[in-house]
């Protein structure tokens, strides 16, 4: 074990800041701390990098007692703080090796006489690392912007090796790229065995990275978990103490509108908690509007945890069923149109039969071709024969193929080829989504091409993009408009990407046509 905590405490004044928070982290993994601001991630990363002395506590590092306070850097420690914390009277190489100057060899280890050339050009190498490659190592810190400011920090942590990255909330001040980049620091380092503590707001960023996650409220450790056994809404709910986990749908779902019922049910909790927190002043009259309005919030979140499950439900039973019958299909009538032509085969072949009397066969067995034929589309549409054993992207590419040569509308597919194999539950789910939204390019768009994106953007989310040349959706639409004037292929995608605990997105292109954006979480793909 790398880093061990226990029983770490904190108090300013009278106002507890850390209460009893036991925490240990282990060589090559990643430990995410999520929680509301306030909640206390900060002091504790702080603890643990040696800056804050706790009130009551023990800190391991390698089996070792540490005393506070402490530098952290002996122990392999760097930090990167949510502001950076910058020398402004230096150039950015100088800072970048404060500390660990790059000197001239001397007969001194005390009197170090920076080596300028060589400095800058190993600041050089970790700026481009960045994708900061205009920025000159000789440019004082002073004049630089806030994001530039946070990558030099970023870039110091990256000076020296490291065994533990400590990581506070530095993503306020990045910009998506950065934010990006920080994200693929991350995994880098983790495959080289450096652990990382990683502290942020954004949930995505956590289960972008992390192998497992602590959740902090008020001070203390209200849960920990593995990050591919947990979700977004169960983080939530312990980060805002809202209700207990058993009963609260995961992902807040409605036929009309999936989006509109959560923000609507968000908006009911939030009302909820601001009358709780005012209750003593309140009175009597409030007590009533809030337990009133608790039973409310947690009625609909029942209804809506029923309409879930019913609807996994429908949706597993219907594939199910759709496996059924294509097998029957293909078994069964196909085998049996197929003896039948051979049989007529033969019947043709003899000489006793008559040319008109041939003939007729002749075209018999012309239309059995065709029912195969047509049958065997079927069965391709119930069920893709390749996706059980080829996978998702094989049955795309497949169905996208033959699609194309149906309807003469040109698709430019994009299949990440690290794509691999996802549970059954989410290829299929994801091969429906393809399906029907090329479905409604033929019924509704009048489009001539059609792009199909799959590609992972992080380990554990998963991006499908349809984006076609056609009209496009009439201002004004949305879904449940659609499904009363019995349009249900964006509905049927809708639900699906719900389902799955995924955000959808559909948009008018200023080029024309619509594009339609899904991204499905999934089990970390390595």
């Amino acid at each position: 074990m790398l880093l061990r905590a226990h029983n770490l405490s904190k108090s300013f004044g009278t106002l507890p800041a850390l209460q009893q928070v036991s925490l240990s982290v282990h060589a090559g993994e990643v430990v995410g701390l999520a929680g509301q601001n306030g909640s206390g991630k900060s002091v504790l990363l702080s603890l643990l990098a040696g800056l804050t002395v706790p009130d009551t506590g023990e800190l391991t590092i390698d089996s070792t007692l540490v005393r506070w306070p402490f530098a952290a850097r002996p122990f392999g420690i760097e930090v990167i703080h949510q502001y950076p914390d910058l020398a402004d009277g230096l150039d950015v190489g100088s800072n970048l090796f404060l500390g660990n100057e790059i000197a001239w060899p001397g007969p001194s280890a005390w009197l170090k006489i920076p080596h300028r050339r060589r400095t800058d050009e190993a600041a050089s190498a970790l700026l481009a690392r960045l994708d900061l490659d205009t920025l000159s190592p000789r440019e004082k810190v002073s004049n630089l912007s806030a994001e530039q400011r946070q990558l030099v920090a970023i870039a110091r942590a990256m000076s020296r090796p490291a065994r533990l990255i400590i990581i506070d909330q530095p993503t306020p001040l990045l910009g998506y790229a950065a934010q990006q980049k920080l994200q693929e620091l991350v995994q880098e380092w983790q495959r080289q065995g450096v652990a990382v503590l990683f502290a942020s707001d954004n949930l995505d960023h956590l289960f972008a990275v992390s192998d497992r996650m602590l959740v902090l409220r008020a001070g203390r450790v209200v849960g920990e978990r593995r990050t591919d056994a947990t979700s977004r809404e169960e983080l939530v709910e312990m980060m805002v103490s809202a209700a207990d986990r058993q009963q609260l749908t995961p992902t807040i779902w409605a036929l009309d509108s999936y989006y509109q019922a959560r923000e609507q049910a968000e908006q009911l909790q939030a009302q909820e908690r601001l009358l709780q927190r005012d209750l003593m002043a309140q009175g009597t009259l409030n007590r009533e509007l809030v337990e009133r309005l608790a039973e409310q919030v947690t009625a609909l979140d029942r209804a809506n945890a029923s309409l879930q499950d019913a609807q996994r439900r429908l949706l597993t039973e219907r594939e199910e069923e759709r496996k059924h019958l294509s097998r029957e299909l293909h078994d069964v009538v196909i085998q049996d149109l197929l003896s039948l032509n051979y049989q007529l085969e033969e019947m043709a072949s003899r000489d006793d039969l008559d040319e008109s009397a041939r003939d007729d066969v002749d075209d018999v067995r012309s239309s059995i071709r065709a029912l195969v034929s047509d049958l065997r589309h079927i069965c391709g549409s119930l069920r893709p024969p390749t996706i059980d054993s080829l996978g998702l992207g094989a049955a795309i590419q497949s169905f996208t193929r033959e699609w194309a040569e149906r309807t003469g509308v040109a698709v430019q597919l994009e299949i990440d080829p690290a794509l691999g194999r996802l549970p059954e539950a989410i290829e299929l789910s994801v091969f429906r989504m393809v399906q029907e939204g090329l479905s409604n390019v033929r019924k509704h768009a009048q489009a001539s091409t059609v792009s199909i994106t799959l590609k992972h953007t992080t380990p554990r989310m998963l991006l499908v993009a349809l984006a076609d040349d056609g009209r496009g959706l009439p201002q004004g639409t949305d879904l449940a408009t659609l499904a009363s004037e019995g349009h249900y292929g964006l509905l049927g995608i809708s639900e699906r990407v719900a389902l799955l605990g995924g955000r959808l997105s559909l948009q008018n292109q200023r080029s024309g046509g619509l594009h339609l954006r899904a991204e499905i979480p999934h089990p970390r793909v390595l």
